[in-house]
């Protein structure tokens, strides 16, 4: 189960990426700037919007062949998956 994003290269990754961050909500989230749901889906937003720039001031490339529909499936499911 890996904490980084760098090391996320399967959907398994990807699940265990985000339960590590459930985890750091449970136990850190009031440290989090963005620690509601509102601000943090506000926030995840914004960073799509700019990720070009945050790659290019971080000396990357975006990815160009991201599937960013199973991202936003992915997001969709979670209103309703039980």
């Amino acid at each position: 189960m890996t904490t980084s994003p760098d090391h996320v290269d399967s959907r398994e990754d990807l699940a265990g990426f985000v339960r590590a961050l459930y985890r750091s909500h449970t136990f850190e989230g009031h440290s989090w700037e963005n620690a509601d749901l509102q601000s943090f889906l506000e926030a995840l937003a914004a960073w799509i919007d700019d990720a070009d720039g945050w790659y290019r001031n971080v000396g990357r490339n975006l990815p160009a062949n991201g599937d960013w529909s199973f991202f936003a499936l992915a997001l969709r499911a979670a209103t309703t998956y039980e």
